[in-house]
C-alpha cells in the first residue's frame, strides 16, 4: 500500500496524477526547525518527521513539506491577514525559492529529495493583496499564496516545476516511485 503521511488536499490531488492507489493519513508532529538549518534541509527534516510515524514493513509512505524562501528568510503560513500582508509585500517584485522536500519510506529503507523552483512575482500593489487576501486562499499556504489558484495573478514567471510550488515535485516523485527500490509500489 501507498501511504501519503499529510493532510493536504492539494498533495493527495497531485499524488492522483501517479496513482489512485493510496491512503492519505496525517499525525501532528513538531515542525520546529532546528536552528542555522538551511532551507533544503529543513524541508528534508520536516518531509521525514512527517513520514515515519507511519513506518511499518509492508507499505511506501510519502511525507512532503513545502516552503517559501525569500533572501535566505523561511516565509511559513502567515498567522493571520496582517502576516500575510507583510510577506505578499516582502515578495512583491522579487523571485523566491520554493522548495519540496520529499521523503520515501519502504521496508528496504529511505530516501529523501529536494526540488527547488523559482518563482518572480510582477509589483504589487496594496489594493491587489488586500483584494487576495479577503479571498482567504492565502491563510493556510507558505508564503501566504497559492500559485494554483488566484495567488497566479501574481507570477510573472517561474523556473522549475510548476507543482513543486504547489506542494509535490509529480514527476520527480514518479521518477523515485519507478526505482526497484521501491519495488513494493503498485506501479501505473
Amino acid at each position: 500500500m501507498l501511504i501519503l503521511a499529510s493532510k493536504s488536499p492539494r498533495r493527495k490531488e497531485l499524488l492522483s496524477l501517479i496513482t489512485k492507489d493510496f491512503m492519505a493519513v496525517s499525525r501532528d508532529v513538531d515542525e520546529t526547525i532546528p536552528e542555522d538549518m538551511s532551507p533544503e534541509n529543513a524541508v528534508l527534516y520536516l518531509s521525514r518527521i512527517k513520514a515515519e510515524p507511519f513506518m511499518n514493513d509492508n507499505d511506501v509512505i510519502i511525507g512532503a513539506d513545502t516552503m517559501v524562501v525569500l533572501n535566505g528568510k523561511i516565509l511559513g503560513k502567515p498567522a493571520d491577514e496582517e502576516d500575510a500582508f507583510s510577506m505578499l509585500k516582502e515578495l512583491s517584485g522579487k523571485e523566491h525559492s520554493v522548495y519540496t522536500g520529499v521523503t520515501l519510506i519502504s521496508p528496504q529503507g529511505k530516501k529523501s529529495f529536494f526540488k527547488e523552483t523559482k518563482v518572480k512575482f510582477y509589483e504589487l500593489s496594496d489594493g491587489e493583496i488586500s483584494t487576495y487576501i479577503k479571498t482567504g486562499e492565502c491563510l493556510d499556504k507558505a508564503g501566504a499564496y497559492g500559485i494554483q489558484g488566484y495567488g497566479s495573478l501574481f507570477v510573472e514567471r517561474i523556473e522549475g516545476d510548476y507543482f513543486n510550488v504547489v506542494g509535490l515535485p509529480v514527476s520527480a516523485l514518479y521518477r523515485e516511485l519507478q526505482n526497484p527500490f521501491f519495488s513494493d509500489f503498485n506501479k501505473i
